[in-house]
């Protein structure tokens, strides 16, 4: 693992490890914005990282538009160079939470390599389950909660992950880099839990509601309090800056309705569906 250098080794008893990326399935910077509000919250310290150079195009044919998110980033000041960053691949440690967190970006070549460093740190502290938080865009409107969808390395995985509102995936399409994860995990004697939230395809910024809705779960999971009320009042004012500015807008209010109708409905189907499972399995009379 010449392209992984740790750091610092703290002394943990089977850490939890909270994987983050950004790029693909980082809508709403629900991957990057989780993973940084915990590091932040704890005051995690980097303990380790991966060498990006061997990961990435810098490089690529195309526009300035197209290929401006493959290069690395600069800041230049009056003339002068004052910041030069490729891309970053950190990982951070809350000693008192035993947690460790991953902050990277998805790498465009060597997948397998770039896992295995992963996996390899886990093993050195002892990780036996990793979760990963993302997020997509679909047709769900703000008014509601955001729907949480799910994958898991193990069929055992999904008993223990019943009562929390929770719909496994069904998918078929590109494949992300945490695919690859929760295929190697059972290889490598580790659990993956995938949480991905889906957020509205209308609002382009980042979405403290999706961040909160993914670490709500992951708290209970984890039985860590993850969500402060500075990511709840983020999430209230959210709401109100989405509903000031989709008033200016009368075509969207219409559309908004007809996702809140088609959602309540599917709602009300999951919830006639679950009613009836508990009849079937005599539940309903307890």
């Amino acid at each position: 693992m010449d392209k992984l250098t740790i750091y610092q080794r703290p002394l943990l008893s089977n850490p939890s490890l909270l994987v983050g990326f950004t790029g693909w399935m980082d809508g709403g910077d629900v991957s990057s914005g989780s993973v940084a509000y915990l590091q932040k919250k704890f005051a995690a310290e980097m303990i380790a990282e991966i060498d990006p150079q061997e990961f990435y195009l810098f490089n690529f044919p195309g526009s300035m538009e197209e290929v401006a998110q493959f290069r690395p980033y600069t800041l230049i000041k009056e003339g002068i160079i004052t910041e030069f960053h490729y891309p970053q691949n950190q990982f951070f440690c809350a000693s008192k939470e035993n947690l460790l967190l991953f902050l990277g970006k998805e790498p465009n070549m060597k997948w397998n390599e770039y896992v295995e460093n992963i996996f390899f740190l886990g093993k050195e502290f002892g990780v036996k389950r990793i979760y990963f938080i993302g997020s997509v865009s679909g047709l769900i409107p703000h008014t509601r909660e955001p729907r949480v969808t799910c994958s898991v390395s193990d069929e055992r995985l999904k008993k223990e992950l019943e009562g929390y509102n929770l719909y496994f995936n069904d998918y078929e399409g590109p494949a992300s880099i945490t695919t690859l994860f929760t295929l190697m995990a059972p290889q490598k004697g580790v659990e993956m839990i995938n949480l991905v939230v889906e957020i509205p395809m209308y609002i382009q910024a980042t979405n403290p509601k999706g961040i909160s809705s993914a670490l709500g779960i992951l708290s209970s999971l984890l039985n860590l309090p993850l969500v402060g009320e500075d990511l709840v009042n983020m999430s209230e004012e959210f709401d109100r800056n989405v509903e000031q500015l989709v008033k200016k807008y009368p075509d969207l209010v219409e559309r908004i309705k007809k996702l809140e109708e088609n959602y309540d409905r599917e709602i009300l189907e999951d919830d006639q569906n679950f009613r009836e499972w508990l009849r079937r399995h005599g539940i309903d009379k307890i």
